[in-house]
C-alpha cells in the first residue's frame, strides 16, 4: 500500500474518493485491528497513511517523530515514511479550524463545549484555544478531573455558546441518534459535527430548527485531506483545493429529493436530473410496490392508508441511509415529521409546485376530485414548504425545471 486510510471500521469512509478527487496517486482502505498495529508498523509498507479512530493516539509510540500540532493535541492522523523514518502530524487541526470558519461561527470569547475525550477531542480543544474561546470545556460519559458529564453540562454550562461533537454519536448506520438535547441550551449560536456521514446529522438539523448555525463533518474531512495529501507530496498545501473538492464531493454524494402534491412532475423532473448527474432515480411509491407486489390503489383499498404508510416510512427510512440518489416521494410521504428528519439527513428537500389546473386525478386514491384535490393542497401547501430546503415551480418543461434546482444545488452547501 503506496498510500491509504487505517482504522476500523472504514465501512462509512469517503477518504478513498476524496483522495482521487485531490492528486493522482493509489489510496486505499486498510482495515484492521488493534493487535495487528505492530506488524504493520515494523514492515513500514507505506509512504503515507492517514489514521483514523480508534488509533489516532495507539499509532504514536510507532512513530520516530511527531509534529508540535500532534505533541500538543496528543492525536495523529497523517503518517509519513521519510528515509526509512515514520512522522506523525495531525491535519485534523487544520480541517476542523477550516470547518469552523467556514460555518461562519466566531469563537472568540465564547464557551465552547466539546462532546468526547478522544483525539478529536482533543484537536477541537486546541482548535477553540486558537480561535479565541475563553472557556473550553469538555464533556463525557463519566466525570473526571477535566470534564464535566452530560448532566452537568446541562445544569452548568446551558448558557454555551458553541457545541462540537467528537463524538461516533449519529453516525451511519445508527443515523437516528443525536449526542444532547440541543433545546436545553438557551443561548446557542452554532454546532459543529465532526460525523460526516449523514451529511447532516440529527444533531446539525436539531441546531439549525432552532435557528442556530450547523454543519457536520464532510468540510473538515477534505479539508483534512488536503492537508495529508500535501504531507504526503512534499509540498505546500493548496487552500483553493478544498472547497473545489468538497463541491464536488458533496455533489456526489448528496440526495436529492423531491415532494409535492400528486402529479406535480416528481418523477419526470426526477428521471432528469439522475440523468444529468448520473445519479440514481428511485420512487419511493415504485419501492412499496415492487415489495407489496400490490398497486398503491389496491394497498389503500384493502388494508388501508395506513398501511401504506408504514410501508412508505420503511422504505424512506432505507433509502435515506444512502448516497447519491434522486428520491421522488409519495405525495403524503413529508407529512410525516419522522420521514422528512431521516431524508434531510443525507438529502436536500425540494418542494415541486405546479399550478392546481395542471394536477391529474388519474389512479391517485386520496385524490378522486377537484373538491378533494383542492382540499389537499390546501391543507399539504404548508407542510410542503415548511419541510423543504427550497420551492421549484414547475410550470415549465422538465428539463428547465431540473436546471431550476441545478443551479439552486449549485449555491448551497449543504
Amino acid at each position: 500500500m503506496k498510500y491509504g486510510l487505517i482504522g476500523k471500521p472504514l465501512g462509512h469512509s469517503f477518504s478513498r474518493e476524496i483522495h482521487a478527487l485531490i492528486a493522482d496517486y493509489d489510496y486505499r482502505l486498510f482495515e484492521i485491528d488493534e493487535d495487528e498495529l505492530p506488524r504493520f508498523f515494523q514492515e513500514r509498507d507505506f509512504s503515507g497513511i492517514n489514521v483514523t479512530i480508534p488509533y489516532k493516539q495507539a499509532v504514536i509510540p510507532f512513530l520516530d517523530e511527531i509534529s508540535d500540532e500532534a505533541k500538543k493535541i496528543g492525536a495523529v492522523n497523517t503518517i509519513v515514511k521519510k528515509e526509512g523514518k515514520l512522522f506523525g502530524f495531525n491535519t485534523d487541526f487544520f480541517g476542523m479550524r477550516a470547518l469552523i470558519k467556514s460555518t461562519g461561527l466566531d469563537l472568540e470569547n465564547k464557551t465552547v463545549l466539546i462532546l468526547g475525550t478522544g483525539g478529536t477531542s482533543k484537536t477541537a480543544v486546541e482548535v477553540s484555544k486558537s480561535l479565541g474561546a475563553t472557556e473550553i470545556v469538555k464533556v463525557s460519559r463519566k466525570k473526571s478531573s477535566d470534564t464535566a458529564t452530560y448532566d452537568e453540562a446541562y445544569e452548568k454550562y446551558s448558557g454555551a455558546d458553541v457545541i462540537i461533537n467528537t463524538t461516533p454519536v449519529g453516525m451511519f448506520p445508527n443515523a437516528d441518534k443525536t449526542p444532547v438535547d440541543i433545546k436545553k441550551f438557551k443561548n446557542l449560536q452554532g454546532v459543529i459535527d465532526a460525523v460526516y456521514n449523514p451529511l447532516r446529522t440529527n444533531f446539525v438539523l436539531d441546531a439549525e430548527s432552532i435557528g442556530a448555525k450547523g454543519r457536520g463533518g464532510l468540510y473538515m474531512l477534505v479539508a483534512q485531506a488536503v492537508y495529508a495529501s500535501a504531507l504526503f507530496l512534499d509540498k505546500t498545501a493548496d487552500e483553493s483545493v478544498i472547497d473545489k473538492t468538497y463541491a464536488r464531493i458533496l455533489t456526489e454524494k448528496r440526495n436529492i429529493v423531491l415532494c409535492g402534491m400528486p402529479s406535480s412532475g416528481k418523477t419526470t423532473v426526477g428521471k432528469a436530473l439522475a440523468n444529468d448527474f448520473g445519479k440514481r432515480f428511485i420512487d419511493t411509491d415504485d419501492v412499496v410496490v415492487e415489495k407489496r407486489k400490490e398497486s398503491i390503489s389496491d394497498i389503500f383499498e384493502k388494508y388501508g392508508e395506513g398501511e401504506f404508510r408504514k410501508e412508505e416510512r420503511l422504505a424512506i427510512e432505507e433509502l435515506s441511509k444512502e448516497n447519491g440518489l434522486v428520491i421522488a416521494t409519495g405525495g403524503g410521504a413529508v407529512l410525516d415529521p419522522g420521514n422528512v428528519r431521516a431524508l434531510k439527513g443525507n438529502g436536500r428537500i425540494y418542494y415541486l409546485k405546479r399550478d392546481l389546473d395542471l394536477l391529474s386525478l388519474d389512479g391517485r386514491p386520496l385524490s378522486k376530485s377537484r373538491e378533494t384535490l383542492d382540499k389537499m393542497f390546501e391543507a399539504r401547501d404548508p407542510i410542503y414548504s415548511n419541510c423543504a430546503d427550497a420551492a421549484i415551480n414547475n410550470d415549465l418543461s422538465p428539463v428547465l425545471t431540473a436546471q431550476r434546482i441545478k443551479d439552486e444545488l449549485r449555491s448551497s452547501d449543504i
